[in-house]
């Protein structure tokens, strides 16, 4: 008995002291996406959108504070570009197979934009799962709190990459039906639909690139993991 004691007590201590050794994945920051079809729209516009657009999207992570796979991000972001196989959340048909490139913070040391790729997987899930480049570049993102300037932010990746966004007024209301038809494309603790002012992506990798202005297509938001 005393023997069958031990023994349970010694498994008990290695599988904690084996959790106190695993890294903790304690992060936040905020959240930036523009996609290619309206995200706050009528149901009647949303259909119109289906199967002609909204296979593209810009996914953006500013790491405020935290670490990722024993990795400090402070101050660190990371942009996932995506080019799917059809309209991002249309029920009846699969985005997949969709491929991704990765444009991460050149001022991240190797171990550092590893971790980056590693976090914008575990929070993009499947759909940036098949990643085709990862690019080191020059970003700034800035999303303003305050609530004079509610729901803008701006991100620029280089010459690769613009995000501009400003909140939504009545004058965004084409029929008075909008809602927000489609959710973030990542957990958020907090978001907001928006207007993407610009939304850009010149970069190789997706076998496309894109330049709009104007749609109610952007989220603005949020995370903490």
């Amino acid at each position: 008995m005393r023997s069958l004691f031990t023994s349970l007590f010694s498994a008990l201590l290695l599988t904690s002291l084996s959790f106190a050794n695993q890294p903790q994945q304690k992060i936040s920051g905020d959240y930036l996406e523009s996609r290619s079809a309206d995200v706050y729209v009528a149901q009647c516009f949303a259909n119109s959108e289906v199967n002609l657009t909204g296979d593209q999207a810009l996914l953006a992570w500013h790491v405020n504070h935290g670490t990722w796979n024993g990795q400090n991000l402070d101050g660190l972001t990371v942009i996932a570009a995506v080019k799917a196989s059809a309209t991002i959340g249309d029920p009846y048909a699969s985005p997949y197979p969709a491929k991704s490139v990765m444009l991460v913070d050149e001022q991240a040391t190797p171990a550092q934009r590893e971790a980056l790729v590693s976090f914008a997987e575990h929070m993009g899930g499947k759909l940036v799962s098949d990643v085709v480049r990862v690019i080191p570049t020059t970003i700034e993102m800035s999303v303003l709190h305050d609530a004079a300037h509610h729901g803008q932010a701006v991100l620029r990746a280089g010459q690769l990459a613009e995000i501009r966004t400003r909140a939504l007024t009545e004058n965004d209301h084409s029929c008075g039906a909008e809602v927000t038809y489609y959710p973030p494309l990542t957990k958020l603790n907090h978001s907001m639909a928006a207007v993407a002012m610009t939304d850009e992506y010149q970069g190789p990798g997706l076998g496309v690139d894109w330049d709009r202005h104007g749609k109610r297509s952007a989220f603005v938001g949020s995370f903490a993991e």
